[in-house]
């Protein structure tokens, strides 16, 4: 089998609609920047004609690799499946809807070969896109970037180019609460940013609602910080020192007014509070016990149903990474 120097990898969910302008522009891309390359596309159970689609570009073009899942497992899994099936020499993660532009591969290519392991694509602006999800967006950066000890590149997504060696430290992590970004900033190696301009999605709808999107702000959260666990330390230290000074207090002017019959609304509003601490706290311990019991299971990551691609004579199936 011939080496491959590029692989591009696509995660797929329902991407029908734009298959053909996404398969056009890659391309036409990539054209200048590599003589042997591969487009993995994983179709992470779609259910319109996604696959149906990709078989068909597959069978004008051989250099196409399709992974069919068994179901639909998510995004950061599907592509942790495409990184693991991808055999290129620098691997290209890129989403299906064209709003990171394919014509920025040539300038990741050119960044690599001055020696770069990893160039990722830094959105200028986002066009498209509403003031609450930027909101949101910046504020979860800034907030995860002071909790944890490896510094997350804001404005910044699955687009960019890695080489070799960054693919197989990804594909050598054994965690099943798979937080991509932050997984690729952990890695490390000599990295460097390019800036562009997001387009508006141009087929489709995004897969991405805001209750999705806040599970995946705790999953960067929990993955990469033991803070939220350690603040409640604190908080029950703070909450225990103010309850010693106020008893202090009662028992000073016990002793020098007298008793007098508390009142029944600050006695509510202390216990109110205090069993919202408490019922936070333990929220908190259980979104990382629930993760913990995630990880202690041990089941495969994903599951591929089908792969169609150059190795498929060797193994129809491909395998169940664990």
């Amino acid at each position: 089998m011939d080496p491959v120097e590029l692989s591009i990898v696509i995660p797929m969910f329902n991407e029908a609609a734009g298959l053909t302008a996404l398969f056009d522009r890659l391309r036409q891309a990539l054209m200048p920047v590599a003589e042997n390359y591969e487009i993995v596309c994983i179709n992470d159970g779609s259910t319109d004609s996604t696959l149906a689609d990709l078989l068909r570009q597959r069978e004008t073009d051989t250099r196409v690799v399709v992974i069919d899942l068994a179901r639909n497992f998510g995004k950061e899994l599907a592509l942790t499946a495409g990184l693991a099936q991808a055999r290129g020499q620098a691997v290209i993660p890129i989403d299906a809807d064209l709003q990171d532009p394919p014509e920025l591969i040539e300038s990741m290519v050119a960044r690599w070969r001055e020696g770069y392991d990893v160039v990722y694509a830094r959105r200028r602006s986002r066009r498209g896109e509403t003031r609450l999800k930027l909101a949101s967006a910046g504020a979860f950066y800034r907030f995860i970037n002071r909790l944890s000890e490896i510094p997350i590149p804001e404005n910044t997504g699955d687009y960019r180019l890695m080489d070799r060696r960054v693919v197989d430290t990804l594909n050598a992590m054994p965690e099943r609460t798979r937080f991509m970004k932050g997984l690729f900033a952990w890695a490390g190696f000599r990295q460097i940013a390019l800036d562009f301009d997001r387009d508006p999605r141009r087929s489709g709808d995004t897969k991405w609602n805001y209750l999705k999107l806040w599970r995946h702000a705790l999953d960067g959260i929990t993955s990469f910080s033991s803070k939220p666990l350690k603040v409640w330390t604190y908080m029950g230290l703070s909450v225990a020192l103010v309850a010693f000074i106020y008893m202090v207090y009662l028992i000073t002017r016990t002793i020098f007014v007298g008793v007098d019959v508390p009142g029944y609304a600050s006695l509510i509003v202390i216990v109110l509070f205090l069993g919202g601490v408490n019922l936070i706290g333990i929220g908190v311990l259980g979104e990382y016990i629930g993760r913990i019991f995630v990880e202690v299971k041990s089941r495969p990551l994903y599951v591929i149903r089908q792969k169609y691609g150059p190795s498929e004579d060797a193994d129809p199936h491909g395998p169940s990474v664990t």
